[in-house]
């Protein structure tokens, strides 16, 4: 079950918005999609046949995250991994808005305020996990 503080906590940090947002805020997402993702029929399934290894760079405060999806599952941490299926780098506004489900990934990278190295297909699979785990959030919110 998703822990109800952090339910309460994303409520928070969405409403205050992607600018407020700092690197912990991140970290507090990722933590969001892993507990969403054990008990997410949806989600869970996505997950099942991925493989990827995504690269966060926040370009204005020099932090970085990894994700990992993997057998149905999600890994995450700060800091570099090694491998990675694509890298994704933008500002902390934007890579926050991403997260919150506010920033559409597609858009933010056509417009130049995301650039990806790597693997496009996986980056598209990563907007997936966050669109499913964003509805899963939605629903656990009301």
């Amino acid at each position: 079950m998703v822990d109800s503080a952090l339910i309460e906590k994303v409520k928070g940090l969405i409403d205050a918005g992607a600018d407020a947002a700092g690197p912990d805020d991140l970290i507090t997402m990722y933590e969001l999609y892993k507990q969403i993702a054990v008990e997410n029929e949806d989600l869970k399934e996505e997950l099942e046949d991925m493989d990827i290894v995504v690269q966060q760079v926040i370009t204005d405060k020099d932090a970085k995250f990894w994700m990992k999806a993997k057998e149905g599952s999600l890994e995450y941490g700060k800091g570099e991994t090694d491998n990675p299926s694509f890298t994704f780098s933008c500002t902390m506004a934007v890579g926050a808005g991403m997260l919150y489900g506010e920033v559409d990934a597609t858009s933010a990278y056509m417009a130049g305020d995301i650039t990806v190295e790597g693997n496009l297909q996986d980056a598209m699979a990563f907007q997936e996990i966050i669109e499913l785990a964003m509805e899963a959030f939605e629903d656990l919110a009301d």
